[in-house]
């Protein structure tokens, strides 16, 4: 049976409420005060409260307040907010404080003296609200679970391919080359493949090869004996004998110097290594993920990056699509990093405005989705208010857009496009530097007066 908590201060209104509620199946609970209904609402745990506004002590409008502080009132205008649903009552000519209780939480409101088919109406329909509050969390979270691939969000066509070559790859011991610029997420997508390989259980190891000075990457990667260099005070096992029987995350591969690529390669043909200043090999078995932002068969044409290596780890390939090619990821990404921030900063932010989505959807996003997760946590600190809006936003998101940029962020390839918004910049900016003089401008822009004119027409300058 729904539970409902009565609290007014008046004897005959509890009794005449309790009354008619159980006797339409509701359980009913009553309270003196606002005080007195806040010390016990934890061990009623009421789905609703029927409060009168005026009361002596603590009003209906402070005892909505003092609930929605304490996260036990169920937001009208967020599906995800779990608590109860309350309507007040008040009595004739103080309908005003109604409303401001509904401005503070509360869902409806019926007058003093009230008809019983009048109550019976509110919390039907808060019953009904409450019921469609609850379909729509969860089929919102039906919709964030299928969009959710271990710690991986995405649900364009772009991510469902990543996520895809990941399920499959997972089981396999191929090394796997993932590419992509930086801020993709390429280690969580190794680590998404480790979790779901036979491996889970073992360990992940990661390495960045391009932050660690090349001296010391080899007895990192491998190990060292006591005495093989100056520093080398003990033995040590390297990151691979770490990894044994998990996964090696070599971030960043193409900035490994090329001795040391030699020494890679050979311990994934031959599964074996040899520390510095050993002279025996030890077997290892782990499965290699190597991550790099650098066009490796570029690398390779130009003499910076062994083939054979290339090829050692290019056996399974997989490209992370930078944010600006999946925009339609953009909200859910935002949602998910304001939720996280939340519990972490002891905040209270509940979304996006419209303008605010509107600009980050427009903007191109070069650090793609560390820089979405930046910008999210540095407007939560700025902001004012429970929503995000574009005021909240640094200048690069919210500025206009330049039709150059408008093309450069966009997935079309077109050169005659993008040529074309060049040249329409470049005029602007003529014709600004010369005052508006089209014979000078055409001469700073190194065209002819008339092709000048030509141009102007063509691209509606004026």
């Amino acid at each position: 049976m729904p539970r409902v908590l009565i609290v007014d201060d008046e004897e005959n209104i509890r009794l005449v409420l309790r009354t008619l509620l159980r006797k339409h199946g509701y359980e009913v609970e009553t309270a003196t005060s606002g005080e007195d209904a806040l010390a016990r609402f934890e061990s009623i745990a009421p789905e609703f409260v029927i409060t009168d506004v005026r009361m002596s002590g603590m009003s209906g409008i402070e005892l909505v307040q003092a609930l929605g502080a304490r996260g036990e009132l169920a937001g009208h205008t967020d599906p995800g907010t779990s608590g109860a649903v309350v309507i007040v009552m008040s009595a004739y000519g103080s309908v005003e404080l109604a409303l401001e209780a509904m401005k503070a939480g509360a869902y409806d409101y019926v007058q003093k003296p009230f008809k019983q088919d009048e109550v019976l109406l509110a919390l039907k329909k808060a019953e009904e609200r409450e019921q469609l509050r609850r379909e729509v969390k969860a089929l919102k979270d039906e919709v964030k679970a299928q969009s959710r691939f271990e710690e991986l969000l995405g649900k364009s066509a772009a991510m469902k391919k990543v996520f895809h070559v990941i399920d499959r790859a997972a089981e396999h011991r191929a090394t796997v080359m993932i590419q992509g610029e930086s801020g993709t997420g390429k280690e969580l997508v190794a680590r998404a493949l480790h979790r779901r390989s036979p491996r889970a259980n073992k360990p992940f190891v990661a390495v960045n090869c391009g932050a660690i000075p090349a001296g010391l990457l080899e007895s990192e990667l491998f190990g060292h004996k006591r005495g093989a260099f100056t520093d080398a005070s003990s033995d040590r096992a390297g990151l691979f004998e770490t990894a044994h029987e998990g996964t090696l995350f070599l971030d960043e591969v193409g900035e490994m110097p090329q001795p040391l690529q030699v020494k890679l390669l050979r311990v994934l043909q031959e599964g074996s290594l040899r520390r510095l200043g050993e002279t025996k090999d030890r077997e290892v078995d782990v499965r290699v993920v190597a991550a790099t932002v650098r066009d490796l068969a570029t690398e390779v044409a130009e003499g910076r990056f062994r083939e054979d290596l290339f090829y050692r780890l290019n056996v399974l390939p997989l490209v992370v699509p930078p944010l600006r090619d999946r925009r339609e990821d953009i909200p859910m990404l935002a949602e998910h990093f304001i939720e996280r921030n939340n519990v972490r900063m002891k905040t209270k932010v509940r979304g996006l405005t419209a303008n605010a989505l509107k600009r980050l959807l427009a903007y191109g996003f070069p650090g793609n989705v560390r820089e979405l997760e930046n910008l999210i946590e540095r407007a939560m600190v700025l902001a004012d208010g429970e929503m995000l809006d574009e005021h909240d936003l640094p200048d690069k998101v919210i500025k206009e857009p330049s039709p150059l940029e408008m093309v450069l962020s966009s997935d079309d390839l077109s050169v005659k496009k993008a040529t074309h918004a060049i040249e329409a910049t470049l005029i602007k900016r003529a014709l600004l530097k010369t005052g508006g003089n089209r014979t000078a401008a055409a001469k700073l822009l190194e065209i002819s007066h008339r092709a000048l004119l030509y141009k102007l027409k063509d691209y509606n300058i004026r």
